[in-house]
């Protein structure tokens, strides 16, 4: 287990480097169930800098995540967690991480993924992500002094921003609330250093409907040849500087 959070952590910590191609799939059926993963390819920074991030871990890792395995082994640590906390990671349960990281092939991926059975249990999956990973942190920190807090979040662990997705009547939301401006804007001011090493880094939506798409909100998207499902993609820099340039409104045939 303790190898499964030193990844979930270096999977955090990678996606604010360089070369990172991040991707949000979301499968939705016609009753409004359906599947959505989130997909990372982290080999760039392997072929960059690999030595200094795989020092001391040359084995071939290959191993998937079970979060609710996961939340029953921190049952503890979750217990003094807040009520608010708790059930962010309470709508985990049904999720899987699978983590491939090859010294030799130079590859590291992460696939975060689960089946729903409404849309409206998505609610800001990524983020609620990130508050159980920093569960092995803080574990960490306890055990040896050392800081612990998550390296996406905020100093005070409360995040600036959260994504709501909505399915009704054949239309489909996905909304990005700032909870504080101000904190966004500490984030992105912390990157200043690495605009240079983000500049190829990459974060695209895939998004598939059970009916064609009659109107879209977004004059970047990508439509596929069925035109039920679309694609857009924005740097990732632009993406941390301004969360809501992914924000989308898709209205379906009736």
């Amino acid at each position: 287990m303790k190898k499964v959070l030193l990844l979930v952590q270096t999977f955090l910590m990678a996606v604010l480097f360089v070369g990172c191609q991040f991707s949000e799939n979301l499968h939705i059926n016609e009753d409004g169930s359906g599947k959505i993963s989130f997909n990372f390819d982290g080999s760039e920074i392997l072929q960059i800098g690999g030595d200094k991030i795989t020092e001391g871990k040359e084995e071939i890792i290959d191993s998937t995540l079970v979060f609710k395995d996961f939340l029953e082994e921190k049952k503890d640590s979750i217990a003094q967690l807040s009520a608010e906390e708790q059930q962010k990671l309470k709508k985990l349960e049904n999720f899987r991480m699978h983590m491939l990281m090859n010294p030799e092939s130079k590859e590291m991926k992460f696939d975060l993924y689960s089946k729903f059975k409404s849309v409206d249990e998505l609610d800001d999956v990524f983020n609620n992500f990130k508050t159980a990973s920093s569960i092995g942190n803080k574990n960490k920190a306890d055990e040896t002094g050392a800081p612990g807090g998550n390296p996406l979040s905020s100093a005070e662990g409360k995040d600036p921003t959260r994504v709501v997705y909505s399915y009704k009547k054949n239309k489909f939301k996905r909304v990005t609330q700032i909870l504080d401006k101000e904190k966004l804007k500490m984030s992105v001011d912390s990157m200043e250093q690495m605009k240079m090493f983000l500049a190829s880094s990459k974060y695209k939506i895939n998004y598939h409907f059970p009916k064609k798409i009659k109107k879209i909100s977004s004059d970047k998207a990508m439509f596929s040849q069925d035109g039920k499902s679309f694609t857009l993609e924005v740097g990732f820099l632009e993406y941390m500087e301004n969360p809501k340039v992914l924000d989308v409104e898709v209205e379906l045939e009736k």
